[in-house]
């Protein structure tokens, strides 16, 4: 039976992918897609998040803008890695499809408070301010959930600081009452990430598929190499977002490891750092777990798979 997942993302390159991916691979049932500010302001990753479902064929899920700043702290997006757009690099088309009237945060307890307990994947690829004000506003679905699997983190590595990452750092009080709620959560951090490289093989694969949305995903790398290399010194551009929709599709993509998380809100140097407790093997009680090791030809497989079963799309 497919996994029901909500995608809460702010487009972005790997967002973009990570759509795509969940859309066209038939273990996941996309119930809703949310939108949070991040890579860019809020109005522009929404307006992404439609585009992308027009290249794509999305129709009949619910898409619905979010949270268009952070809990506590100002803005910060990264225009460096995502352009001005969010989604530099390929002709955006117009959105086809309208947003859900709800508040992000409303469509999330909806979604979840309407499915079977232990049925609906919170899978954030972004900010997490929309999942922490939905837990906060609707406790019960900390319960509800199956499990969060997020893209965000590190257990050794940063990359907006020394020691924290993006995702985590733009609001890091969202970040800790996510992390420190009952449910399960798996953190597919930037250890993992670095590794899914989308390296020449794995363009040219998709370079092959040669429909529209794969031309598509052709663009978004090209623009999103060029910036890695810009901003990180990386020759080829790591995909982070779709390495979360890949492990709730399959377990076998990456090994992990179950470790206490939390996020550190105080330090001077180390704001926005997710503190992984590797000191012993994890308490009974603990319900966290790190991504640790991908399995890069699976993953990408994964990916060029989703790309052909979507197909071409009617313009």
């Amino acid at each position: 039976m497919p996994s029901k997942i909500i995608l809460d993302c702010d487009p972005g390159h790997d967002d973009a992918i990570a759509l795509l991916l969940a859309h066209g691979n038939p273990e996941i049932e996309l119930l809703a897609v949310t939108t949070v500010v991040g890579n860019q302001t809020l109005d522009k990753v929404t307006r992404n998040a439609l585009s992308v479902a027009r290249v794509a064929g999305i129709t009949g899920v619910p898409f619905a803008a979010g949270c268009a700043r952070p809990l506590v702290r100002t803005i910060e997006t990264a225009p460096g890695i995502h352009g001005d757009s969010g989604l530099d690099g390929p002709v955006l088309p117009e959105p086809a499809i309208d947003l859900d009237p709800r508040h992000a945060v409303d469509l999330i307890i909806d979604t979840v408070m309407s499915h079977e307990p232990g049925t609906v994947t919170l899978v954030p690829t972004g900010g997490l301010t929309n999942i922490a004000l939905a837990v906060r506003k609707e406790p019960r679905i900390a319960e509800r959930v199956k499990e969060v699997v997020l893209m965000g983190g590190g257990y050794h590595t940063g990359n907006w600081s020394a020691v924290a990452e993006f995702n985590i750092i733009i609001d890091p009080e969202a970040a800790h009452i996510v992390f420190n709620e009952s449910w399960p959560l798996t953190m597919v951090g930037l250890d993992l990430t670095h590794q899914a490289l989308a390296t020449p093989d794995v363009v040219e694969r998709i370079a092959a598929v040669g429909t529209g949305p794969a031309r598509f995903v052709g663009e978004l790398l090209a623009f999103f190499e060029k910036a890695y290399q810009d901003a990180q010194g990386f020759d080829h551009p790591p995909v982070h977002d779709p390495c979360a929709v890949a492990y709730v599709i399959d377990r076998a993509v990456m090994t992990t490891r179950r470790a206490p998380l939390d996020v550190e809100l105080t330090g001077t140097r180390t704001l926005g750092m997710t503190v992984a407790d590797f000191r012993a093997p994890a308490p009974t009680d603990c319900t966290t777990s790190v991504a640790v090791d991908l399995d890069h030809e699976r993953f990408w497989n994964l990916i060029v798979d989703a790309l052909e079963r979507i197909g071409e799309v009617e313009p």
